[in-house]
């Protein structure tokens, strides 16, 4: 939803505000707030406003707005629109349990309406730190004109808590004091949230509050269609997609899509590979999707191999660092040869995987010790008679190759790719008689110690001619 606000703010020159609602003392985790932070500047939301850049709305947590709250609360006291109740959490666990066997609808039953406190604690069920409950009436208006629904409805609300015991307002007054006092003139949520605009539109009606324009945007669904949740779908945390490698330009092009229909060309084509800024100048809001899209990571993996295939190899490069490092492939501050050879490698292999964390077992041969590199078992097994052989072939081809690499105008070079592959060709395809999809099987296997790596013949001049000689010996004297 971040992305869509960000958008409409963009386009119609606002403001994008965020805001930490942090009432609910209760649910508050360590560390999420700051993780709220590095997640939104990880995926390019930035923020106009905020708890850590600031603004003329000021501040911006919750927490620490206590006192703006209050005289919202003491008037619709002093109105008759809300009350004080003093009924004890079990006395209305019994009224929920009650209802529920009864079959009839869950709500607040009104027993402190009306009544002072000294009359209240002189019935059961009674706490000595009360609540603020609104008091809804009969005639609420449960109708509003949303920007991606249309004339919508919700049920009818009972006489829900604003201020808990411990002095908190809860979401439903806060929400409503604050997008007020922000200036805030479009609320975008998720339509879970819609059962709770009655209550909203009852508030700023109530305090005489411009009402703002309601959009509520589909849910994502998982493939089995049900709501997505944290504890069964990992991918619903946002740091989820950092952390397996996605592309935060990729990511944000697919959850518009989620949403949203794809570009059409003038063709009547339509593309699904679009940048934000073209998707904020193209946004409204009658065009997004009203019901839930299914979510697909397999789209998700195909989008972000097309945005890895169109990044600058520098640039790819970069982004690889953090996951080499963390798999111990580099060091946190690599030398200059080592950077210099991660651009060579990431060259050939930039168009082999479609997640930054698949680059690691492609990588890791280029920055392990000859006598240290591992022949995968599966690779191992692959190798059929006569490897040995063509081993012994590859090396006598390669021994004659200076191991110079040349100038970069060209001349001077020896030990490059065309040469490398020519002179293997020469003696196993042409000498040894080898079909060429099985002929480099076992060189391949020497150099990377897997059965699928990147180009080989660019991979041994990346490599040198010391190194691949030393391999392919290893391998050889193995079997």
């Amino acid at each position: 939803m971040s992305m869509f606000d960000l958008a409409f703010a963009r386009q119609q020159g606002g403001q994008f505000i965020l805001r930490i609602e942090d009432t609910d003392r209760a649910r508050l985790v360590e560390g999420s707030e700051q993780q709220v932070y590095d997640t939104l500047s990880w995926i390019g939301l930035g923020h106009d406003e905020g708890p850590d850049v600031g603004g003329p709305y000021a501040p911006y947590k919750q927490s620490e707005r206590l006192d703006t709250y209050k005289p919202y609360v003491d008037r619709l006291l002093d109105e008759g629109k809300a009350y004080y109740c003093w009924c004890s959490s079990e006395r209305l666990k019994e009224m929920r349990d009650k209802q529920q066997a009864l079959k009839q609808p869950t709500g607040y039953d009104r027993l402190c309406y009306g009544k002072t406190q000294e009359e209240r604690a002189a019935l059961p069920g009674y706490s000595d730190k009360p609540v603020v409950r609104m008091h809804v009436p009969d005639d609420v208006d449960l109708f509003w004109d949303d920007l991606i629904m249309g004339r919508t409805s919700a049920p009818r609300p009972d006489d829900q808590v604003i201020l808990k015991a411990d002095g908190f307002p809860t979401y439903h007054l806060a929400v409503v004091v604050d997008d007020h006092e922000m200036a805030i003139t479009h609320v975008v949520r998720g339509q879970e949230w819609m059962s709770s605009t009655p209550k909203h539109r009852l508030l700023y009606s109530w305090l005489d509050l411009p009402m703002p324009k309601f959009a509520h945007m589909p849910l994502l669904r998982d493939e089995k269609k049900a709501k997505i949740s944290k504890r069964k779908n990992p991918w619903a945390r946002l740091t989820w997609f950092k952390e397996q490698g996605y592309l935060p330009e990729a990511l944000l092009n697919f959850l518009a899509l989620q949403g949203y229909p794809p570009v059409i060309e003038a063709d009547g084509t339509e593309r699904e590979v679009f940048s934000f800024e073209e998707f904020t100048q193209r946004f409204e809001w009658s065009k997004v999707n009203k019901a839930g899209a299914i979510f697909n990571l397999d789209k998700l993996s195909w989008l972000n191999g097309h945005y890895i295939r169109e990044l600058e190899v520098g640039d790819l490069a970069s982004r690889l660092l953090p996951f080499l490092y963390a798999d111990g492939v580099l060091p946190e501050q690599p030398s200059l040869p080592q950077l210099g050879r991660l651009q060579l490698v990431t060259e050939q292999i930039q168009t082999r995987i479609n997640l930054l964390t698949e680059a690691t077992p492609l990588v890791k041969p280029f920055y392990v010790d000859d006598a240290d590199l591992e022949i995968a078992d599966d690779a191992r097994a692959g190798l059929k008679d006569g490897a040995k052989e063509v081993l012994d072939a590859a090396i006598k081809a390669l021994e004659p190759i200076s191991g110079t690499i040349g100038k970069p105008d060209g001349t001077g070079v020896e030990w490059t790719h065309d040469r490398i592959e020519a002179a293997l060709r020469e003696a196993i395809v042409d000498g040894m008689g080898i079909k060429p999809r099985l002929a480099f099987g076992p060189l391949r296997t020497a150099v990377s110690g897997q059965k699928i790596s990147p180009p080989l013949f660019e991979s041994m001049e990346i490599l040198g001619k010391a190194s691949v000689i030393k391999r392919l010996e290893r391998l050889r004297d193995s079997l």
